[in-house]
């Protein structure tokens, strides 16, 4: 016998509702009122005979309660619904309550087919979840079976985290460190691809020309990419660039596949790299014109908004009456001056940098060698005597090259604070400074480790930076602040976080993150920091992207300058963020006075930066490479020479040169700040209005509850099982303990024996959980009273329970209320493709007056303002147990008016399943929603007028 998706089957003594995931022989099914943990398969051939059709069975007229107990289990029901009926069939089973602003990049992506989306929002405003929820909605539609992430590989764990977390999305890392373990598992010819469904993979992994054929071959349906502006391509970019594209493009050529590209930054300055990120939404976008100003060109920019999404914080801080918490950010700048034995050494390797650069005698490679090496040293003075002397003993990495173009890319990529770094996360390792080869005079390393133990012996005391820093933390720790320092080097990192554990007072914890941990220990060592109370971290641009840091930091303080003023904001954004409990963030950019390193790169493009920043609310790239300005400006302290032959890079030749390279930096700056505000007005996103989106998001809440929904059911159902729950001092928390022996034992055990604090949207504070309607205990309590109150041998502990009757003075006519589920097969028949049936539920409160043969039927106010009714007089057991066996009796004269609820509300169902999906009718995709009758009647509930004859 076939058993429909929906319908309700008897086996292994208990009711179960059958699921979508059935075959012929393969009865998939979950308990009546359980969880999707609780799914089970039941083989036919085998139990095939002890399977039979079920129906619900009526309250038990000898089990009644009030309307408390009608709430909490119509709040526990819809809470535990986990196929929602709302337009949005991925609400049901996230963990996270998108803001309204999040829902628009959803909705862009529903009304296209295929979906092809860039996301461009600002930092921090969450982005992932964006991305992830249009994936979500996608696969709970059966749309899609498969899903890939590309990404970078240091940034694939947080990725992994958070569709695990967030969206319930088991989905495997692929790179090069897991791609042979996982391979070894498959079956002859099969793909990686074909056989895990969900996957985060690395792009660079991937790219190669080895893996990059069999990815193409077995992609999965939908694809995110991460870090989409590394993809971007133009005749200027490096070859890893040109790869990524090529991969990207390639995906695009399938007309079928879903392409969400995510980035913060997608105009970098490059008028063709950003055309050829728009290319890879539609080949078209490649070849738009420079100029898309215009009235005649109004239809080609509106034909991009469909796809391209890109807001400023101010965007969407309020939008559809919901404010968007984010933290205000105070920004500093911090100075410090060297002490005169450091800065000798800093004079002393300056002068000695010059003399090796501008030494042509053994060519134009080996000058670059020396060129960069001495950049490696002066950086690293600039940040610690650690780095420092590490460098001077290192090698440079520019050493084994064979040409000058060789030793540039060697070095650069060691030195330099490149905005791509090849889709690899920022090196940290001393870069090396050691640029002597085998047969060399021994005199130049004598003369470099001579100056490493010099600056060896400026650790501790004598370094001013330090000790100013010191200060600077104590400060921030004192206005309660838990600061991270950004290090450049894991050199600095770890000598700082040694010299911080002497001299910050006890109690207060200091870790160093680094590089040299695996990204999953990073995120654990940051989880157990975060459990001190007072606590500083200090780290490397290891943590610049990726690890979300708002949770447990508030403040940061740039030890080290980046030289690329994106890493600033990267660094900041991992504190500055929605999420950020903390109503202020605190920044502080900390420079040497009388270091010329600092100060040329703090002149030139940090405070530039800043100052766009302020002006458009966003971030602006430095126009063309970061890299390539800063190295410009360093061959001029170098190697600039005044008219007297002088190279002193303090004299007005070289602040001469200096204010012309800063003026052409900042005129291309200003004028790619000013082609990105344009940009912005022409593709603002208007192809969502905000009525759309809160007319959307008051259906789903309706449907399967929100935040404030699941506040008021804990209240309820802790204090009904004799729970205590106290609000907090921060107002909108509660403080919850259900540990004593006098809570009811069953609803103990389920939630387990704790005491915690919980709050109810983002941000949490310190110590406190996010209790969402997905996250465990929710669940647990939601199944423990559905539970208790439908199983017949469990009725008599029930809190929550399915009939009760109670006099009040707040109805003048015997009014009854009926706590319905419904449920509904949703069909999907798209042509060339099997048709697919969906399950969705719902639940709802109905209620008429009079008697069940002549009843008057409510609206949803008059059933909401029975449903908060307050009893004024008792009610004995036996005239309650004899109003509800009357309902029960007269279930047949009810049964043709809720069956016209439930094909009415089958009807809005596919209006708005269609409405937000509506391409896909373009496509010739139709869809079916039929109501499973007869409708559950989960719980009977009468109220009776206070005093007088019943009517």
């Amino acid at each position: 016998m076939n058993y429909s998706p929906g319908s309700l089957v008897n086996a292994r003594g208990r009711e179960w509702v059958v699921l979508p995931s059935s075959t012929d022989d393969l009865l998939m099914v979950r308990p009546i009122g359980g969880t999707d943990g609780e799914q089970t398969g039941i083989y036919l051939p085998i139990e095939g005979a002890d399977v039979s059709p079920a129906s619900f069975d009526p309250p038990d007229p000898r089990h009644v309660g009030d309307n408390a107990s009608c709430r909490l289990l119509r709040d526990a029901t819809r809470l535990g619904l986990r196929t929602g009926a709302g337009p949005f069939r991925c609400f049901a089973k996230i963990a996270v309550e998108p803001r309204p602003y999040q829902l628009v990049p959803l909705l862009m992506a529903l009304k296209l087919d295929p979906v092809r989306v860039l996301i461009a929002d600002d930092v921090g405003v969450g982005k992932t979840i964006e991305a992830c929820l249009v994936a979500r909605e996608l696969l709970d539609r059966g749309e899609i079976q498969r899903l890939a992430v590309l990404c970078p590989p240091h940034l694939a764990e947080q990725w992994q985290a958070e569709l695990h977390d967030k969206f319930h999305i088991e989905a495997e890392l692929v790179l090069s460190s897991t791609a042979n373990r996982l391979e070894r598992s498959l079956y002859g010819s099969e793909s990686l691809f074909e056989a895990i469904p969900y996957t985060v993979v690395s792009t660079d992994f991937i790219k190669t020309d080895r893996r990059r054929a069999e990815f193409l071959r077995s992609c999965p349906e939908f694809v995110i990419v991460d870090e989409a502006h590394t993809c971007a391509y133009d005749e200027t970019t490096r070859s890893g660039r040109h790869q990524r594209h090529a991969l990207v493009r390639d995906l695009g050529t399938d007309a079928d596949r879903h392409l969400v590209l995510v980035t913060a930054t997608p105009h970098t300055g490059n008028e063709g790299a950003f055309r050829s990120l728009l290319g890879l939404l539609n080949p078209d976008f490649a070849d738009l014109p420079e100029d898309l100003s215009g009235s005649e060109r109004a239809p080609l920019r509106q034909r991009i908004a469909r796809h391209f999404v890109q807001r400023r914080r101010g965007d969407i801080r309020q939008y559809v009456e919901a404010v968007t918490q984010f933290p205000d950010r105070e920004e500093r700048e911090e100075s410090y001056q060297l002490a005169a034995s450091y800065k000798k050494l800093f004079d002393r390797a300056l002068e000695y940098a010059r003399e090796i650069v501008l030494d042509e005698r053994e060519g134009r490679h080996r000058q670059r060698v020396r060129w960069w090496s001495m950049l490696a040293l002066l950086r690293t003075l600039a940040s610690s005597p650690a780095a420092a002397a590490a460098t001077l003993r290192t090698r440079a990495a520019s050493v084994g090259s064979e040409t000058a173009d060789d030793a540039d890319e060697a070095g650069r990529r060691v030195v330099m604070d490149l905005d791509d770094a090849d889709g690899d996360e920022a090196p940290d390792v001393v870069p090396g400074s050691d640029y002597t080869e085998e047969g060399d005079d021994r005199r130049e390393r004598d003369r470099l480790n001579a100056m490493a133990r010099d600056a060896e012996k400026l650790m501790g005391k004598q370094d001013a930076k330090l000790s100013r820093a010191t200060d600077l933390v104590n400060d921030l720790l004192a206005d309660g602040y838990a600061p991270i320092l950004f290090c450049r080097y894991i050199a600095t990192a770890e000598y700082v976080a040694a010299e911080l554990r002497k001299r910050l007072a006890n109690g207060i914890e200091v870790r160093a993150v680094t590089g040299q941990i695996q990204p999953r220990a990073r995120e654990e060592q940051v989880q157990e920091l975060g459990q001190a109370p007072r606590r500083v971290l200090v780290c490397t641009d290891c943590l610049s992207e990726g690890i979300n840091l708002q949770e447990h930091f508030n403040a940061v303080m740039h030890y080290d300058l980046s030289w690329n003023p994106t890493r600033h904001e990267q660094r900041e954004g991992r504190v500055d963020r929605y999420g950020q409990a903390s109503p202020t963030v605190r920044t502080l950019t900390y420079y040497g006075m009388d270091n010329r390193i600092d100060g040329v790169v703090l002149d030139v493009l940090l405070r530039k930066h800043k100052t766009i920043r302020t002006q458009l609310g966003i971030t602006v790239p430095v126009p063309g490479n970061t890299d390539d300005v800063v190295e410009a400006i360093f061959e001029g302290l170098l190697l600039r020479e005044d008219a007297g032959g002088s190279v002193d890079p303090l004299l007005p030749g070289f602040d001469d040169f200096l204010r012309r390279q800063e003026a052409e930096v900042h005129a291309g700056w200003e004028a790619a700040a000013d082609r990105e505000k344009q940009s912005r007005t022409m593709f603002a996103q208007n192809t969502i209005r905000p009525e759309e989106v809160a007319e959307h998001l008051r259906a789903a809440q309706e449907a399967v509850g929100s935040g404030v929904d699941v506040r008021s059911f804990v209240e309820q159902a802790v204090r009904m099982h004799r729970g205590s729950v106290d609000a907090t001092d921060r107002g909108t928390a509660l403080r919850v303990d259900v540990r004593s022996h006098e809570v009811h034992a069953g609803f103990r055990d389920a939630v387990g024996a704790t005491e915690f604090t919980a709050r109810f949207e983002l941000p949490v504070g310190d110590g406190e959980i996010h209790l969402h309607r997905t996250q465990p205990i929710i669940e647990a309590m939601a199944d423990h009273l559905v539970t208790t109150a439908i199983d017949p041998l469990l009725a008599e502990e029930a809190v929550a329970r399915r009939a009760g009757v109670i006099r009040t003075a707040d109805v003048e006519r015997a009014t009854t209320l009926l706590l319905v589920r419904f449920r509904y097969d949703l069909t999907e028949r798209r042509p060339g493709r099997e048709t697919r049936t969906m399950l969705a539920e719902d639940c709802d409160i109905v209620g008429f007056t009079g008697t069940p043969s002549a009843a008057e039927w409510l609206d949803a106010d008059a059933v909401e303002n029975a449903l908060a009714a307050t009893p004024s007089a008792n009610v004995v057991p036996e005239q309650a147990t004899e109003r509800v066996q009357r309902v029960v009796q007269a279930y047949d004269s009810l049964s043709e008016r809720l069956a016209s609820v439930a094909d009415a509300r089958a009807a809005a169902l596919l209006q708005m399943h269609q409405t937000v999906r509506e391409a896909s009718r373009a496509t010739g995709v139709r869809h079916a929603v039929s109501p499973k009758l007869p409708v559950d009647i989960l719980g009977i509930y009468v109220y009776l007028p206070a005093g007088g004859a019943l009517r």
